[in-house]
């Protein structure tokens, strides 16, 4: 009876009616709303540079689906010369590192055997006016007489391989949708940068209706969980995006077919992919919640861990895209969180012994 007497005497002096409420929460969401149009009048200034940022993982794996699929072309071609396919292989994939290191891939073109004996007398006239014409030859036309004509298939043909820089580009089908791409990348970017503060107004609203313990509560369990959120949005964007890329790429490849990537549809996979991965890995503070609550006990979580592990497979399936390697990358870690949250379940303090101790 003391203790709720002293919790209704902490709200004495703080007493709202709704409309005041009400009227505190439109100054609060104001200030969150000029925070986040600061945010985005930031964005626009970067937001080029986020587009960028977020192209690289996609230009590096389009250039190496470009390397891979010109070296299996040249491995196919050793073998028609008689080499052995292992040898054949070896080389192309030698050939492979040596392109991607400098970034360039060959074209095999054919050009006419007469059009190279023009292009030779040409380069010799170039070097030495005075040279005369080969004497084998009756007269030698010139380039212009050489190049009146249409060109024809009847003479013999040489096989050139051209080499060129590897141009991995993403495409938009539409003039306006790079242009929403840099508002969405602006906003995106607005919002990370004005996300404490935005937070910041929104706890200064919530905090007024909590007890001193609850507060506490929130001040550890919040870093925490902002602390997952990022570890698991980073572990999405640093170490699943490449092998996702290129498990894809190489399936494009293996069926023959040429990627064309939108922006319109990488933008989506790049927020999609990582805000998934940030909500899974709250999975630690959720087990520690429903255990907190009596809903789940430890002994229940070691005993069902294989549903759990199921589970969470299950889980990894639906919040990442639909190939293997995506889903491995976010079940493994958190099968690992899942007995992280069980040591936090045992060793953490119990939310009502701690709360007497600081009402007290």
């Amino acid at each position: 009876m003391a203790k709720r007497m002293r919790e209704e005497d902490y709200f004495a002096h703080t007493t709202m009616t709704f409309g005041e409420h009400l009227e505190e929460l439109r100054k609060v969401l104001f200030r969150a709303v000029i925070g986040l149009g600061i945010g985005f009048l930031i964005g626009l200034a970067v937001a080029k540079y986020v587009v960028r940022f977020i192209e690289r993982p996609l230009e590096r794996a389009m250039t190496e689906y470009y390397v891979r699929r010109d070296a299996d072309a040249a491995s196919d071609s050793l073998v028609a010369r008689g080499m052995s396919k292992s040898e054949a292989d070896a080389v192309a994939s030698k050939l492979a590192t040596e392109m991607i290191r400098r970034n360039l891939t060959y074209t095999q073109m054919y050009i006419e055997a007469d059009e190279v004996r023009r292009v030779h007398g040409e380069l010799l006239r170039l070097i030495d006016p005075s040279a005369p014409n080969d004497p084998g030859k009756a007269a030698e036309p010139s380039p212009e007489d050489d190049t009146s004509g249409p060109p024809s298939l009847d003479g013999r043909m040489i096989r050139i391989r051209v080499w060129s820089p590897v141009k991995a580009q993403i495409t938009a089908l539409s003039a306006e949708e790079p242009f929403m791409i840099w508002l969405k990348a602006a906003f995106v970017a607005g919002l990370v940068l004005s996300s404490p503060y935005v937070f910041y107004q929104i706890w200064t609203f919530i905090a007024a209706g909590l007890y001193p313990h609850e507060q506490r509560y929130i001040h550890v369990f919040l870093p925490f969980s902002i602390g997952l959120f990022i570890l698991g949005a980073s572990t999405a964007f640093f170490l699943v995006f490449d092998p996702v890329l290129t498990f894809l790429m190489e399936f494009n490849r293996s069926m023959n077919i040429d990627p064309d990537p939108r922006i319109t549809n990488w933008i989506g996979f790049v927020l999609f992919l990582p805000l998934g991965f940030g909500i899974a890995f709250q999975l630690p503070l959720v087990m520690l919640f429903l255990h907190r609550v009596g809903i789940i006990p430890i002994e229940a979580m070691l005993s069902k861990w294989r549903i759990a592990v199921l589970a969470i497979f299950v889980i990894s399936m639906v919040l990442t895209p639909a190939d293997p390697i995506s889903m491995l990358a976010m079940a493994i870690p958190l099968t690992f969180l899942y007995f992280v949250g069980i040591v936090m379940c045992r060793w953490m303090p119990t939310i009502g012994k701690r709360s007497d101790e600081l009402v007290a």
